[in-house]
C-alpha cells in the first residue's frame, strides 16, 4: 500500500525477517511511526537509529531482536477501555505475550497503559 507508511515499515520488517536479516532500512518515515518504533524498543522487540542521506532525506535502520510478528491493525478500530481485552484476545497468541498499540488522545500506549489510564482510542499496530 502506497500511502499507509506504518503497513508499508511493518511489512518490510517482517519481509526482512522472513529472509533472515538482521537489518532493514526503510525510507518513507513519520513522526508516528518513529514513536511505534519507541514502543517496539521500550519492550526489547527491535533496536532503531534514525539517519540522514547526503541530501538531508532522514531514513530509518531496524534491527530484528526478538520480533515474532508485527503487523498493523486494518481498520483502524476504535475501541473503548471495556472492549480492549476483546481485540487484545484476537490479535495476540496469548494474555501476556505480546502487544497492542492503542493511539489516545494522550498519546500513543500499548493496551495495558490504556487500561491502566482508563483510556480508548484507536487500535494501531500488534507485535509480539
Amino acid at each position: 500500500m502506497k500511502n499507509d507508511i506504518i503497513s508499508d515499515a511493518l511489512n518490510n520488517i517482517m519481509n526482512s525477517k522472513k529472509v533472515e536479516k538482521k537489518e532493514v532500512r526503510i525510507n518513507k518515515i513519520s513522526g508516528f511511526l518513529i514513536n511505534i518504533f519507541e514502543k517496539m524498543k521500550e519492550e526489547k522487540y527491535i533496536d532503531f537509529e534514525v539517519k540522514d542521506e547526503a541530501d538531508g532525506k532522514p531514513y530509518v535502520i531496524v534491527k530484528v531482536l526478538k520480533l515474532n510478528v508485527c503487523k498493523s491493525i486494518k481498520p483502524r478500530y476504535s475501541v473503548t477501555t471495556e472492549r480492549v481485552e476483546k481485540y487484545v484476545r484476537r490479535y495476540l497468541p496469548s494474555r501476556n505475550f505480546g502487544t497492542v498499540l492503542i493511539s489516545t488522545n494522550k498519546g500513543l500506549m500499548t493496551q495495558q497503559e490504556a487500561e491502566k489510564n482508563n483510556t480508548g482510542g484507536s487500535l494501531i499496530a500488534y507485535f509480539y
